[in-house]
C-alpha cells in the first residue's frame, strides 16, 4: 500500500518529467506504467499540493496587468493597452492604430469577411496596415458613407484602402449612412447591391469599429451635416452616450430607440454584437463613459485603448457586463482542460 511519502515522490517525478523535461502525458504514462488519465490527475494534484508552483512574469514595460484586469472585469476576449506619453489625441489614436492593425491581421487565415465602420480610430488602423496578399478576404462596410466623400474617415474610402492593403476584395455600400426619411431608406435597403452588402456585413467574421463619443467635438457631431440640433438634443435626452457605426446606445450599452434609426442605412447593433470578434479601437479619457457603456453592453469582444483610459475603466464602479462571457480567469476545472491546456 502506497504511503503519503510514496505518493509525494511520484507526484514530484511526474511533475519534473512534465514541466522540466517537456514530456507529454502519454510519454510519462508509458515510462511509469500508468494511464494517461492517471498522469493528468497526478499533475493536477501536484499543483493543488503546491509541489508545482507556477509563476508567470509579465513583460517589462508592458500593461499586461491592466489588460488582464480589463478582461476579467468586463468579460473581454482580449484587451490591448498602449502606453501613451502624451495627451495629444492624434498621437494617442496613432498609437492605438499600430497595435490594432497587428491584432486584426495576426490571426487571418485568408478567407475571412472583415467589416468596418468609419472614423479617425478606424483610419489609424488602416494607415498602420502592412501590405498582405489575401485575395479571398472580403472587406465590407458596416454603414453607408458619412461626411464628405473626399474625407479620409469616409467608410467607403476606408474599406477600399483596407482591401488594397490586405490584397483583398472590397464590398462597398453605394449609399449614404443616413438619409432624409424612412421612405428613402426603405428604397435603398431593398436595392440588391445594398441589401447583399449589408447581409454580408452582418455575417462577418471580424468587425473593426470605433466607439463614437456623443459630445461636442466628436467626429460625428463636429461635421454638422449628419444630425440636426433637434435630433442631437433628443438623443441626449434619451440617454445616448455613444455610438458604433451610427447605432446609438445608452449608459448600459443598450440600443436607444429613436426615429433616426429608421433613416440609417447600416448594420443593426444586435447584428454587429453577434459578429464573432468585434475589435473596438478607442482612447482618450474623454471617451471612458462611451467605452464603458459599450463594454457593459457586450458590444465589443476586443478593446484596444491607452493606459490612462484603461486605468479609468478599471476605477469605474463595477457593473456586471451583459451579453458576453468572461474568457479569462476560469479555473482548469471550469474549462475541462489538461493542466497546460493543450499538451495532452
Amino acid at each position: 500500500m502506497a504511503t503519503d511519502a510514496d505518493l509525494r515522490k511520484l507526484l514530484y517525478k511526474v511533475a519534473k518529467a512534465y514541466h522540466d523535461d517537456g514530456l507529454t502525458q502519454q510519454q510519462i504514462a508509458i515510462r511509469l506504467g500508468l494511464s494517461r488519465i492517471k498522469v493528468s490527475r497526478l499533475l493536477r494534484t501536484a499543483r493543488d499540493e503546491r509541489i508545482v508552483q507556477i509563476s508567470i512574469a509579465s513583460p517589462q514595460d508592458s500593461n499586461a496587468d491592466i489588460e488582464r484586469q480589463l478582461e476579467r472585469q468586463y468579460g473581454l476576449k482580449e484587451a490591448l493597452v498602449v502606453t501613451c506619453l502624451t495627451d495629444d489625441p492624434v498621437s494617442i489614436v496613432d498609437g492605438l492604430g499600430v497595435v490594432a492593425a497587428s491584432c486584426l491581421t495576426r490571426g487571418l487565415q485568408g478567407d475571412e469577411v472583415i467589416a468596418l465602420s468609419w472614423g479617425t480610430s478606424v483610419l489609424s488602423v488602416v494607415n498602420a496596415l502592412a501590405p498582405m496578399d489575401l485575395p479571398d478576404v472580403r472587406v465590407v462596410q458596416l454603414l453607408g458613407g458619412l461626411g464628405e466623400l473626399e474625407a479620409q474617415t469616409h467608410g467607403a474610402d476606408l474599406a477600399r484602402r483596407m482591401a488594397q492593403a490586405l490584397g483583398a476584395k472590397p464590398r462597398l455600400i453605394h449609399a449614404p449612412g443616413i438619409v432624409k426619411d424612412e421612405i428613402v431608406r426603405e428604397a435603398l435597403v431593398k436595392d440588391p447591391q445594398v441589401a447583399d452588402t449589408l447581409d454580408l456585413a452582418g455575417r462577418a467574421d471580424i468587425a473593426l469599429v470605433g466607439i463614437g463619443l456623443f459630445a461636442p467635438g466628436s467626429t460625428l457631431l463636429s461635421g454638422g451635416n449628419t444630425l440636426t440640433t433637434a435630433e442631437v438634443e433628443q438623443l441626449k435626452s434619451q440617454g445616448v452616450v455613444g455610438d458604433i457605426a451610427l447605432q446609438f446606445f445608452n449608459e448600459q450599452g443598450l440600443k436607444v430607440d429613436h426615429p433616426i434609426n429608421r433613416r440609417i442605412v447600416g448594420t443593426d447593433l444586435e447584428k454587429i454584437k453577434a459578429i464573432p470578434r468585434v475589435v473596438g479601437v478607442a482612447g482618450g479619457v474623454e471617451k471612458v463613459r462611451a467605452i464603458r457603456a459599450a463594454l457593459l453592453g457586450g458590444l465589443i469582444d476586443v478593446l484596444v485603448t491607452d493606459d490612462r483610459t484603461g486605468e479609468a475603466l478599471l476605477a469605474a464602479p463595477e457593473s456586471r457586463p451583459h451579453g458576453n462571457q468572461p474568457a479569462w480567469g476560469q479555473s482548469a476545472d471550469d474549462l475541462q482542460c489538461t493542466p497546460d491546456g493543450n499538451r495532452g
